[in-house]
């Protein structure tokens, strides 16, 4: 090769590959860390190891799913965890008339918890984080009360079934949570509602300018996600076999936050990307079973994850600014 033949990457150049890492990064992360995972335990791409994954995973990738969409809202919706544990506490109180009715009902009270979220932002104008952080403490406390603030067995075979059984070679739940990533996409893509949600993520104002029915389309965004998170606490009670209101959805509103961000939605709004968040929750949930696997300490897993999650947003930023 002659001194001429090769010469450094234009800016152009540059620019454009930090955009396809931008865009494909997560996805690109994500086989190296199966390739590294798969050489450094032979057993890791058994098909039991890959069943336990994707039950760890399933609950995560479903709230992330909501927590996606209210992302793309420019918002946040810090009340998921709470969600999780209103569906523990209220799911044990209906198992008598049958464990779709109490998921049901569950699922009804997710609505209502994000119909609430939704309005103080939507209505009252509250910062998002601000109201859904408040929804955080009252829900959580709504739930222990509900529950007594103490650990219930659950036995009820429908439920269990949900948690634990398994179709064509994968746990129900993580046939759900799949289902849940393609309606979101379907949302987000193909219909008024999803164009909607992203432009007013995009440019608020403008949108109400142009007659958008913002409030509307916020309140929807915050119900879905609390009704997701519902159907994923019923789920970890389910898996369980156990309703654990204390305890169940600790942290998972952070969980979602970052399996979102990972997946390329900025935090700035105006974009969801699907596949992306599918793709951080899976990549999130490796990086801890890898490190776990091997017997690194928790402190050092979560130093690991903060540098994820900065990269990340630090990413997200540049995206803006371009």
């Amino acid at each position: 090769m002659t001194p001429t033949a090769w010469a450094a990457p234009g800016p152009l150049d540059r620019a454009r590959l930090t955009r396809l890492l931008q865009s494909y990064g997560v996805y690109a992360a994500l086989l190296v860390l199966f390739a590294v995972a798969a050489a450094l335990d032979g057993s890791f791409l058994s098909a039991g190891n890959v069943r336990i994954q994707l039950f760890q995973v399933a609950p995560t990738l479903i709230v992330a799913l909501g927590m996606a969409l209210v992302i793309g809202t420019e918002g946040v919706d810090l009340s998921v965890g709470a969600v999780i544990a209103l569906a523990a506490s209220v799911v044990p109180l209906y198992l008598g008339y049958g464990a779709p009715l109490a998921v049901l009902i569950a699922l009804v009270c997710g609505a209502v918890s994000g119909a609430v979220g939704g309005t103080m932002v939507a209505f009252a104008r509250i910062q998002p984080i601000v109201a859904t952080l408040s929804l955080m403490i009252g829900l959580r406390g709504v739930a222990e009360l509900i529950n007594g603030n103490s650990a219930k067995p659950v036995t009820d075979s429908g439920l269990l079934g949900l948690g634990s059984d398994g179709f064509a070679g994968a746990p129900v739940m993580a046939w759900i949570a799949g289902a849940c990533a393609v309606l979101t996409a379907l949302l987000v893509r193909r219909t008024t509602f999803g164009r909607q949600l992203v432009a007013i993520g995009d440019n608020r104002r403008a949108s109400k300018l142009a007659g958008l029915p913002v409030r509307r389309v916020l309140v929807t965004v915050y119900v879905l996600s609390g009704v997701l998170a519902a159907l994923a606490g019923a789920m970890i009670v389910g898996h369980g076999a156990e309703a654990d209101p204390a305890n169940q959805g600790l942290n998972m509103e952070l969980d979602a936050i970052t399996a979102v961000v990972v997946g390329g939605t900025p935090l700035t709004g105006g974009r969801v990307r699907v596949l992306g968040t599918v793709a951080g929750a899976l990549f999130m949930q490796l990086i801890t079973a890898v490190l776990t696997q091997h017997n690194v300490h928790t402190s050092y897993t979560q130093l690991v994850e903060a540098v994820i999650i900065c990269l990340a947003v630090y990413a997200s930023q540049e995206r803006g600014t371009r």
